[in-house]
């Protein structure tokens, strides 16, 4: 479409879920904006309004029957004015009239230029290039710190303390940080801005690997030279993430309080974060993460739990 022989350009993306860290099409929204050097924008956000020729690229199954009303009213109001860029198609009403109505139609992939080309001759069979946002190799390090826990628990000033005795080390080191999601619960704008600290306060040095399966979580553990987790008053002994790398014999750095678990002592089994004046080099880590393993599996085991809760026999 052209104004006096001008095309119209798109001017922003538009999408529906935006947090690339959780949603695919967020992801390729957001790289797709970068290299159109346009701006990603919600389609529920008021800023929309501002845009006059938004390509809109979205999944209607993923919308709330809400969203979707409010997405309809939104057409209706700018038919000819938008573009689209079609992932799925589900032969929905609201969708048939999103497909009338916009400027221009693309779509990810052949069975949908099929599917919609008897109702939208000109529709633009298009694909979806691979989405790797940060496509980075891991570099070899002396150090590594394995981090994960709940994606609502990142504890910011423990870990700048952490990276001022990381840099006192004088060695190189890495950080890899994994996350977990109560049900019910999901990442939010907070996490992210909480993980993007991270990322600042160690200089880039940060891996993100999102969730992670028991079985990658026990090789990070058995790998790194020290696990981190940092908790708003101090560790419990009900924390399954620290047990767990204690049972592997992993080195801890954590935050310890009169509520800590008995037996744990600082540079002898754990390292507490708050007393440490420097980090053990690695063959005191190895030796804190063996002592770490024989009270795990002495007193903080799956044996002595159950003796604990087995009742008692009486003759």
């Amino acid at each position: 479409m052209t104004i006096s022989g001008s095309p119209i350009l798109i001017d922003c993306v538009a999408g529906y879920h935006l947090n690339p860290l959780t949603c695919g099409i967020a992801k390729f929204n957001a790289i797709l904006a970068r290299r159109l050097e346009l701006p990603v924008v919600g389609i529920r956000s008021v800023e929309l309004e501002g845009y006059t020729r938004p390509l809109l690229s979205l999944k209607m199954n993923e919308f709330t029957a809400e969203d979707a009303l409010a997405l309809d009213t939104w057409i209706d109001r700018h038919a000819g004015q938008f573009e689209l860029f079609l992932h799925a198609f589900d032969d929905t009403a609201l969708e048939k009239r999103m497909l009338a109505a916009a400027a221009r139609v693309c779509c990810g992939n052949r069975e949908l230029f099929e599917q919609l080309k008897p109702a939208r001759p000109d529709i633009v069979e298009a694909f979806c290039p691979g989405t790797l946002l940060n496509p980075q190799r891991f570099q070899q390090t002396e150090l590594s710190v394995f981090t994960f826990g709940m994606a609502h628990k990142i504890r910011v000033p423990l870990y700048r303390r952490l990276r001022d005795l990381l840099e006192a080390t004088g060695k190189t080191y890495s950080v890899f940080v994994s996350t977990a999601l109560h049900e019910n619960t999901s990442f939010d704008d907070s996490f992210v801005v909480r993980f993007e600290e991270l990322q600042s306060i160690f200089n880039g040095q940060v891996y993100f690997m999102g969730y992670l399966s028991d079985t990658a979580v026990f090789n990070h553990l058995v790998d790194c030279t020290f696990l981190a987790a940092f908790f708003e008053k101090g560790l419990r002994a009900n924390n399954t993430t620290v047990n767990a790398a204690m049972e592997c014999g992993c080195a801890v750095i954590t935050n310890l309080d009169e509520h800590s678990p008995d037996g744990l002592m600082h540079m002898k089994n754990v390292i507490d974060i708050n007393r440490c004046d420097r980090l053990p080099d690695v063959a005191q880590a190895e030796t804190i993460g063996r002592a770490a393993r024989d009270i795990a599996h002495a007193d903080y085991g799956w044996d002595q739990l159950v003796a604990q809760l087995r009742p008692v026999v009486r003759t």
